[in-house]
């Protein structure tokens, strides 16, 4: 029951957030909002506030904001004026509108790593051997298990992401470590080997390596406000640029089409990370809700990324695009996303399936 709640609260999270976006915005700029929905299809529950009715409906697998005059074509509904047609507004603003939405699933992002950091802290991996490996640099260097690495090249070293670091951006000649042993501080020379290995994304890449295995031992560190708002940010700006990778190796077919991911593996990981405790649940839902809004920013039409493009052409061109031009367009798109989603969908179940077997 904890999971299944679990779930709908993250994918809730995740369209409110969205769907908020487009809501702010567009009632910053008095545009006219019909319509603020939480899932697709009947209504089953919602009341009226003002002129727009707020409801949740029986298809939880996005929302929508339902705009006054979303097309020259619409006609505007009773109680609204022309005024507040979202079609008569400059292209500047509906961008504006339309890009608020993925915006804010960063947003959101930025705020749940601010919780994790600011209430849960951060673990950081201490700068001790925890192992040598035979013939490595380190193990001819001298190096042993339970050394403290201080400092590379006489720049201190607090914690193993910072060794780990300046191993990694060595340009060439030797690295000085200063380490304690046995409460003596003891300088020396490691020459790092060029090793080929795979990197995330099963690519073959040559990194330094010197051949050394972190002890294990962390320490917690307590972040205040700003240090957690920071922190937020950076992640989140890595998430975003670790995905944006990940979309175009897959497009690249570095990547395999195979882990694309829909609803079903979405909703098994929130589960997973459900039992785990909130922090995991919470980190979960900023890594999904930054996926979501670099896959609503991609210029296929039907989705933000779609309407910002053609909202971009009529600025340049100083007009609409052609109706036929967007009908067709968007016929593409709608495909398109049809197609991702089943073959999400059918990654899904042959996951299960093979899992199972």
């Amino acid at each position: 029951m904890i999971n299944v709640l679990a779930i709908l609260l993250v994918i809730g999270a995740l369209i409110f957030f969205h769907e908020l976006g487009h809501f702010l915005v567009a009632k910053g700029f008095r545009i006219g909002v019909k319509t603020f929905s939480l899932g697709f299809g009947p209504r089953l529950a919602g009341f009226q506030w003002g002129k727009t009715g707020y409801r949740l409906s029986a298809v939880p697998l996005g929302g929508y904001v339902q705009l006054v005059g979303e097309s020259q074509e619409a006609e505007i509904p009773d109680g609204f004026d022309s005024g507040e047609s979202f079609a008569l507004r400059p292209p500047w603003q509906r961008m504006l509108v339309v890009a608020a939405g993925p915006v804010f699933n960063f947003v959101l992002a930025v705020v749940l790593y601010f919780f994790i950091f600011f209430f849960a802290g951060q673990q950081a991996l201490l700068p001790i051997v925890g192992q040598v490996q035979s013939e490595t640099p380190a193990a001819r260097a001298g190096l042993r298990a339970g050394d403290r690495v201080v400092a590379v090249n006489d720049q201190p070293v607090q914690y193993w992401s910072d060794l780990a670091g300046k191993i990694q951006s060595f340009q060439g000649g030797e690295l000085q470590l200063r380490v304690e042993r046995e409460n003596q501080l003891l300088q020396i020379k490691v020459v790092p080997d060029i090793q080929t290995t795979e990197n995330i994304f099963g690519e073959k890449i040559q990194v330094p390596r010197i051949g050394i295995v972190a002890a294990k031992e962390t320490v917690h560190i307590n972040m205040g406000f700003l240090e957690s708002m920071q922190a937020g940010i950076v992640q989140t700006w890595a998430v975003i640029r670790l995905t944006v990778q990940g979309i175009v190796k897959i497009v690249e077919r570095i990547v395999p089409l195979e882990t694309i991911g829909g609803p079903i593996m979405i909703a098994q990981l929130v589960s997973e990370q459900a039992e785990q405790g909130l922090v995991d649940v919470l980190a979960l839902t900023a890594l999904i809700s930054v996926n979501l809004g670099l896959l609503n920013l991609l210029p296929i039409p039907v989705l933000d990324g779609g309407h910002l493009l053609f909202y971009a052409l009529e600025t340049i061109i100083g007009r609409p695009l052609d109706p036929k031009w967007q009908a067709m367009a968007m016929r593409i798109g709608i495909s398109l996303l049809i197609a991702l989603m089943a073959l999400a969908v059918y990654n899904d179940i042959y996951r299960i399936l093979h899992t199972n077997s």
